[in-house]
């Protein structure tokens, strides 16, 4: 109930006058049957405003994060989440990211769409980056279809970092469903899993336009952040020498 007042009533004709959303190729999400949505991620509004504009309920896994902030802030924050239909994420990986698919898949079983960002966080510079394979053997096991999503816009309209959003135009672009069931019974194999992986990610590049990055978004967002940090102390380190 929560989720439908959000979406036809608060949120949803919200971002549409803030974002006017262009919108291509929805005719492409699948109107019943379990699917995955697989799209870019450049800002936080891309957890609303892609669900806002399809027809069917979309289940994000989303980060955990999001569900353990402190105070009441930190309760408000997850009792939204969860409203909306999000399911928390640990990306630890391992054991973690087992139990991410897992989540995943019990989404799918259900004959749902299931929303993930195959990049795993969002991107700190508008690139896209390299895909984690989670989206591959979720697609493999369930043996569903893979829709990709490329959001254009919303880096500009909220980047890293800003709390409101501009008012500007973004357009959300959908690609044809990705078949993989030539891959059934492969799920469990590595190269399998990252050739799934990089054909999705292909498809998403070719609908964003985006300059591709062949690494990880969060080792590249860390090794942005370790360099900010040398040149900071050079540049302490110079003020004191004068």
């Amino acid at each position: 109930m929560f989720y439908q007042v959000l979406k036809y009533l608060l949120l949803g004709p919200l971002l549409r006058l803030v974002f006017r959303p262009r919108i291509e190729g929805l005719d492409h999400v699948p109107a019943e049957g379990a699917a995955i949505i697989a799209g870019n991620h450049l800002s936080f509004a891309d957890h609303f405003v892609m669900p806002a504009i399809v027809p069917r309920r979309v289940t994000f896994l989303a980060k955990a994060e999001y569900f353990t902030g402190p105070g009441l802030k930190g309760r408000l924050t997850a009792a939204f989440f969860r409203g909306v239909g999000q399911i928390p994420v640990d990306r630890s990986g391992g054991r973690a990211s087992q139990a991410a698919i897992s989540s995943g898949l019990a989404v799918l079983r259900k004959g749902r769409l299931l929303g993930i960002y195959p990049e795993g966080t969002r991107s700190h510079d508008g690139r896209l980056y390299k895909g984690r394979t989670g989206v591959a053997s979720m697609a493999i096991k369930a043996g569903v279809p893979v829709v990709p999503c490329a959001m254009i816009g919303t880096f500009e309209a909220q980047p890293t970092g800003r709390r409101l959003p501009r008012i500007m135009r973004i357009t959300i672009r959908f690609g044809a469903p990705m078949d993989f069931s030539r891959y059934a019974g492969l799920e469990d194999e590595r190269h399998a899993l990252r050739a799934v992986t990089d054909e999705i990610m292909y498809e998403i590049l070719a609908l964003s336009g985006q300059e591709y990055v062949d690494m990880y978004a969060g080792e590249a967002k860390a090794a942005a952040q370790a360099r900010a940090r040398a040149h900071g102390r050079r540049g302490h380190g110079k003020e004191s020498a004068g």
